[in-house]
């Protein structure tokens, strides 16, 4: 009959055989799969920059074909251009200087942490 080899000698003896074999073998896995989601995380952002520059040429041909139809009677913005072309000089100016006024304003918030009237 042969020799029984308790089970925690082999694991003394093949634990440093696993570790020396097994350590080169994960690091490689593990560097190899990091670098291959940078790759696919650097594709992923090229496309999503192609698909935004398509979608940038075909708004500007839309607006050119418009201009193009005549179909566009104002400059795009936020309504006020075209309403305030028909009002005189000195109440555009006015209009303006409410608007720069308006954006140079402080803005005063309230904090959470702020006193509470009881």
């Amino acid at each position: 009959m042969p020799p029984v080899v308790p089970p925690f000698l082999i694991g003394l003896i093949a634990a440093p055989l696993a570790k020396r074999l097994l350590k080169p073998l994960m690091r490689g896995v593990v560097k190899t799969s990091v670098s291959l989601a940078y790759e696919v995380k650097k594709a992923t952002h090229e496309a999503g920059e192609n698909i935004h520059d398509l979608a940038a040429e075909v708004a500007a041909e839309m607006v050119a074909a418009q201009i193009a139809a005549g179909d566009v009677e104002a400059r795009p913005g936020d309504g006020r251009q075209a309403a305030e072309s028909n009002a005189p000089k000195a109440e555009q100016d006015e209009a303006a200087a409410r608007a720069e006024g308006d954006a140079r304003a402080p803005k005063i918030r309230a904090t959470a942490g702020g006193s509470k009237a009881r």
